[in-house]
């Protein structure tokens, strides 16, 4: 049974309210954290805002996941899963890109990490970070979630292959065009 088949057959077993149920939890379990906020904007006391703010990023996103998978049961989370993969994959990911698309990427993902790691020091010197840490850090993270979209498909196996530990680099380009 190939993969469209399964898909259709998980998709028929799944009740409508079950799918649009499981699917609306699973997209609140990604939402939550940004009900922090508003959390730490509250009167609640010091020790309050701290516990809940811990568990709206840490606990309820996994919390409202797993609710989501016992709600789609195996069925429906496996066709969700085969969904959002295909969507992923055809929209978001091209397998390469071509060197122009490649080092704006790299510019980006260097930018963001650059800027993440001096910000704490050029916050003491320059009082636009200090004012703006957090919009600076969210617009940072976007950009660096973009970088990889940028990257494409390829750069995606390589930072795969950074956490394998059998793998090995092929380092192209040394000199002139020779395989080190």
């Amino acid at each position: 049974m190939n993969e469209k088949e399964n898909s259709t057959e998980c998709r028929q077993n799944l009740s409508q309210w079950r799918f649009i149920l499981g699917l609306l939890l699973f997209v609140f379990g990604f939402a939550v954290p940004l009900f922090i906020p508003l959390v730490v904007a509250s009167e609640l006391p010091t020790g309050w805002k701290t516990i809940l703010s811990g568990f709206l990023g840490l606990g309820a996103p996994e919390f409202f996941m797993l609710l989501a998978a016992v709600v789609l049961g195996k069925a429906g989370f496996n066709y969700l899963k085969t969904r959002s993969y295909s969507l992923f994959k055809r929209y978001a990911l091209p397998k390469s890109v071509g060197k122009t698309r490649h080092n704006v990427g790299i510019a980006l993902f260097l930018l963001t990490v650059i800027i993440g790691w001096l910000s704490p020091y050029l916050s003491q010197f320059i009082p636009l970070f200090q004012r703006n840490q957090m919009l600076i850090g969210v617009v940072g993270d976007l950009i660096f979630l973009i970088s990889l979209f940028v990257l494409g498909g390829d750069f995606w196996d390589k930072l795969k292959a950074l956490f394998i530990f059998e793998s090995k680099a092929q380092v192209v380009g040394v000199g002139r065009g020779e395989t080190k």
